[in-house]
């Protein structure tokens, strides 16, 4: 599409219907890894493994999806939006039903786990890279409703799973959840790009120009044979006949084309070198900046134990004897539909100029830890509610986690810094589940797991607080409020996925 297209297709119009279908697909795709903790006491029973193995399901499924977060942006930026929303449907909506059929926790490490978690990476990039080309002026609101549908998804789902675990058993569950996410296929329909994705661009323009070179050098040839003297009629079957014309004439040829595409291939490894080289250095930069190193590891002991709630909270009130089985709106619901109202109250919070937001995500993260920390001494099932709420509330921190990077590294640095952040992050979510859950495997209660989970995370947010604030002044000034740059940068933006 022309540039004239382009700019009436932002902000608004078709825009809104891509809202809606990324929406759906990140509610589709989500809602049963979301939830996942209603399954995990199931699949302790159906399997009868140690709550640390078996915790590496949901932490994997979570985990693996951000840790490889830069291959997936790259997938969308080269090959677009729809056929990878559509690659990433069959993925989930496959993992989940091979789940159905695991004859052991190894198996569902790998179908749940893996499978679903790559699908799940590849929605989300794919998602909010569309949703950043069609939106300019109101990309947050569009990025905040589409990002939603994750919490709204497991706030729904978590119910849904126990009903259908009650009523069709736990292969029947998952069989009819990866049913019903085939439907992230439909929702790559509407995605129209707004222009050719990168892989055709770069494909299209090495093929114009290699076809150039190869095909622009045999025009001297017939000027060669044209000086010979030879009678008409004959020249062709003398050309043909002759070994050594057939010599002369098609091996230089051959050479010509065999020593192009060698110099052409050379060229390209040589740019790929530098470019390599470029990006290992930018890195190494970022990560001597104190602040941003601060933010990595806050992030990472966040993650670790920040978590483990959301897959352990009902096998906890079901192992002190608060409930008996699932109830109707599990802690699961309450940690994901809080979740939601934090991102969008975090969001709105991190927009006033009077909040510096590095303040307030520090303060996020000490009081998840504080929450975290008084589970253990809770007796009642309605405390649990009560802290389920409050963990999910400070858990919507991950909405500004992008404009803190850009506060940070500036808005040159978001598609590389976010990258490095979302592995931090993935790492501790994928190392925080199984930890707890060997805590529980070697003292038989979660107590003194969620005093390391809690301890964890408190200490990271007092470490960002004493480490990484008394240089916010000076990077303040160095990186101002991107509030208009972020609106020339979709490529860069697209990346936060």
């Amino acid at each position: 599409m022309s540039s004239q297209s382009s700019a009436k297709a932002l902000d608004g119009g078709w825009g809104w219907v891509i809202v809606v279908a990324s929406f759906m697909a990140q509610f589709l795709a989500y809602g049963s890894p979301q939830s996942v903790g209603v399954l995990y006491p199931a699949w302790l029973d159906a399997f009868q493994a140690g709550k640390g193995m078996t915790a590496w399901v949901g932490s994997l499924v979570s985990g693996v999806g951000l840790i490889a977060s830069p291959i997936c942006s790259a997938c969308v930026l080269n090959f677009g939006a729809r056929p990878v929303t559509i690659f990433s449907g069959v993925m989930v909506a496959g993992g989940l039903m091979l789940s159905a059929f695991a004859p052991n926790v190894q198996f569902l490490i790998f179908s749940y786990g893996i499978v679903v978690g790559l699908g799940l990476g590849l929605v989300y990039a794919a998602t909010v890279t569309i949703t950043c080309q069609y939106f300019d002026k109101r990309r947050g609101l569009a990025l905040g409703i589409v990002t939603t549908g994750t919490s709204v998804g497991g706030f729904l789902y978590a119910t849904a799973q126990n009903e259908l675990v009650e009523l069709f058993g736990l292969d029947g569950c998952l069989l009819i959840i990866g049913a019903i996410s085939l439907n992230v296929i439909a929702c790559a329909g509407p995605m129209r790009p707004l222009h050719l994705p990168g892989y055709y661009l770069k494909q299209k323009a090495a093929y114009e120009k290699a076809e150039e070179q190869l095909f622009s050098q045999p025009e001297k040839l017939p000027v060669t044979l044209d000086s010979i003297k030879t009678t008409p009629g004959t020249a062709e079957k003398s050309a043909a006949d002759d070994p050594l014309i057939a010599v002369e004439t098609k091996d230089p040829l051959a050479y010509e084309k065999s020593f192009l595409s060698s110099l052409a291939l050379v060229k390209i490894i040589k740019e790929k070198q530098k470019a390599y080289y470029s990006y290992f250095h930018s890195t190494a930069e970022l990560l001597h900046d104190r602040v941003f190193v601060s933010f990595c590891i806050t992030l990472f002991l966040f993650s670790l134990g920040s978590f483990p709630p959301v897959l352990f909270m009902e096998d906890v009130a079901q192992s002190e004897g608060l409930i008996d089985g699932v109830s109707l709106i599990p802690l699961v619901s309450i940690v994901a539909i809080t979740t939601g109202v934090g991102k969008l109250g975090l969001g709105i919070l991190a927009d006033f100029r009077w909040i510096n937001s590095l303040y307030l995500y520090a303060f996020t993260v000490v009081g998840t830890g504080i929450a975290l920390l008084i589970i253990p001494v809770t007796k009642n099932y309605l405390g649990l509610q009560i802290l389920s709420a409050v963990v999910g509330f400070f858990s919507g921190n991950w909405a500004i986690t992008p404009y803190m990077t850009t506060k940070i590294v500036g808005i040159d640095g978001l598609t590389q810094a976010y990258g490095i952040l979302l592995f931090f992050g993935g790492f501790g979510i994928m190392l925080g589940p199984p930890v707890v859950g060997w805590f529980y495997d070697w003292t038989q209660s979660y107590d003194l797991a969620f005093y390391f989970s809690g301890s964890c995370v408190l200490a990271g947010g007092i470490f960002f607080f004493l480490f990484a604030l008394p240089c916010w002044g000076k990077k303040t000034k160095e990186n101002p409020r991107p509030d208009i740059e972020y609106t020339s940068s979709c490529d860069k933006i697209a990346s936060v996925a």
